[in-house]
């Protein structure tokens, strides 16, 4: 059973150095669109405040807002990245991230090394990478390339390996930051139709975006973010 329980959970990050500094507190607060604040004389950036919300099997959860609203930060407190500063945090179930898939990619490393690096960053075992990394080689379609370091690669093909590995492992929980795009399209169809199937298997999606119309079509329930607040349900 997938369970996510957020009772008045913050996420705060202390600006150390930054003192009163006007330039720096305007180009942080551009990058996380939180606000400022001191705690025991350090700055602080809040970018997240008393965010109430429980989702369970079944649940698709939208997140919409502008740019620094706190979604992407959101989604890294549900996948663990980030610690709350307050509030109760309870999550059941098996998570898959899909907030950064080229996440833990070494580019001198090879095509099948960064499978299992990649795999480790996502939770597995070693012998699960293993056991995965023959389908994940084939799905890519990369050929011999798996066997060369990721720096000869182009940016389609990164992608490709990136995408091949992240959609790899069914999970309870999905957490998206965008619908993924592989920028091939030799590629699409058959990642399509894989980002649908992990999509339809998962126990709960939280997917943040800025289309309206994938929103609409892929969630049953929407919150909207405003400066690291839920102002609309």
């Amino acid at each position: 059973m997938a369970l996510i329980s957020l009772k008045n959970v913050s996420v705060s990050f202390p600006i150390y150095g930054a003192g009163s500094a006007s330039l720096k507190k305007t180009l942080a607060a551009s990058v996380t669109g939180g606000r400022f604040g001191k705690e025991t004389g350090v700055n602080v950036v809040q970018a997240l405040s008393d965010i109430n919300l429980e989702l369970r099997s079944g649940d698709r959860l939208g997140l919409i807002g502008h740019n620094g609203a706190g979604k992407s930060t959101l989604l890294r407190a549900l996948a663990g990245v980030y610690e709350p500063s307050s509030g109760d945090f309870v999550r059941e179930g098996t998570v898959a991230s899909l907030i950064d898939p080229s996440l833990g990619i070494e580019p001198d490393a090879s095509g099948v090394e960064n499978i299992m690096l990649r795999g480790l960053v996502m939770g597995m075992s070693r012998k699960q990478v293993e056991a995965l990394t023959p389908e994940i080689c084939e799905f890519s379609g990369l050929g011999e390339y798996v066997n060369m370091p990721i720096r000869t690669y182009s940016t389609g093909m990164l992608m490709r390996l990136a995408f091949s590995i992240s959609t790899s492992v069914q999970a309870d929980i999905l957490l998206m930051d965008e619908w993924l795009s592989v920028g091939d399209a030799d590629f699409t169809e058959k990642a399509e139709k894989r980002m649908k199937d992990v999509v339809s298997k998962s126990g709960i999606l939280v997917l943040a975006s800025h289309s309206p119309d994938l929103i609409a079509r892929e969630c049953n329930r929407v919150i909207h973010l405003e400066h690291g607040r839920i102002v609309e349900r």
